[in-house]
């Protein structure tokens, strides 16, 4: 027994299989005493008079199991974690990216035991958010489209800066994202674009009370506007979308609009990674890197309507 470790519970098991063989205990008594069944103590005592007290160990003692993932693929998935391209991703979305981008198909599950085994939290483990009563979702796509802007320091330099965006109600499908130095009726348009090209035209647009979409209360009437014969002032965003045919209503407020302000909280969270990953570095090229990652976004956090 030199050198092996054994359980409490193997240590009583030696005892009283020990106690059969020297004819202390019957094989009902010790069946009463370890919890098993008496077939299952006469074979321990074979098993023990065959081999020794050392049988008593599980059968897969001290086996490599065939399961096991290499120390060479651990370390390889903890320096990556420590890298300047994954530090910040949460452990799902860094098990994603391992899968897409390294080639390491590990389930979630033993990607997180790894790290947390070894010294790492998750960012996202531990936040407390209030919590609101969530609107019911709207039954087809195109019902209803969220829309607002975010400013945020996307590339880490300090600078702010603001991604226009639409997003459907009732699938959470992004319908479109472009980024611009401020928020401003050009980034809005531009999403407008994409969401007409690539998903259609949606039944109403339900943004914020900001004056790209709404007039100001002390707004007033142009001469243009007098002479078409308008009762009230409008903006160029409404004008445009009400020749489309689309309604647009205001949100009074930021939770009244909860699905596109979770997706500001989970695109603050990966996009800087992804733009870590992909070496953007400018507006330029994050608009350019929304025309794919909208197509996977949505093919993984998209539901499907009612």
């Amino acid at each position: 027994m030199k050198g092996n470790v054994y359980t409490m519970t193997e240590v009583k098991k030696m005892i009283v299989i020990q106690s059969v063989i020297d004819n202390k205990r019957t094989g009902k008594e010790a069946s009463e005493a370890l919890n098993i069944s008496e077939r299952q103590v006469w074979r321990l005592v074979k098993k023990v008079k065959d081999g020794g007290i050392d049988k008593i160990k599980h059968g897969n003692y001290n086996r490599i199991p065939k399961n096991k993932i290499p120390d060479e693929t651990v370390n390889k998935i903890l320096e990556l974690k420590k890298s300047y391209k994954y530090e910040l991703a949460n452990f799902k979305h860094f098990t994603e990216l391992l899968n897409e981008e390294e080639n390491i198909k590990l389930s979630y599950s033993t990607i997180y035991n790894i790290l947390k085994k070894n010294g790492f939290v998750s960012k996202n483990k531990h936040k407390e958010r209030k919590t609101h009563r969530r609107r019911k979702r709207k039954e087809s796509e195109g019902d209803l489209v969220q829309a607002d802007g975010t400013p945020f320091d996307w590339f880490e330099t300090g600078k702010k800066q603001s991604i226009h965006g639409f997003i459907d109600d009732a699938t959470g499908k992004i319908l479109g994202l472009y980024m611009m130095d401020n928020e401003c009726l050009l980034g809005y348009l531009e999403s407008l674009r994409y969401m007409l090209k690539n998903y259609g035209i949606p039944k109403v647009i339900y943004p914020d009370k900001y004056s790209v979409f709404f007039p100001n209360k002390n707004q007033k009437l142009t001469t243009e506007e007098e002479l078409e014969g308008k009762k009230e002032p409008t903006t160029q965003f409404k004008n445009i979308i009400t020749t489309l045919g689309i309604t647009m209503y205001p949100a009074s407020t930021s939770q009244a609009k909860g699905r596109i302000e979770r997706l500001w909280r989970t695109l603050q969270d990966r996009l800087i990674t992804e733009f870590r990953i992909n070496n953007i570095k400018n507006s330029e090229q994050a608009n350019q890197f929304f025309k794919k990652f909208i197509p996977k976004y949505n093919k993984q956090f998209s539901v499907p309507a009612f």
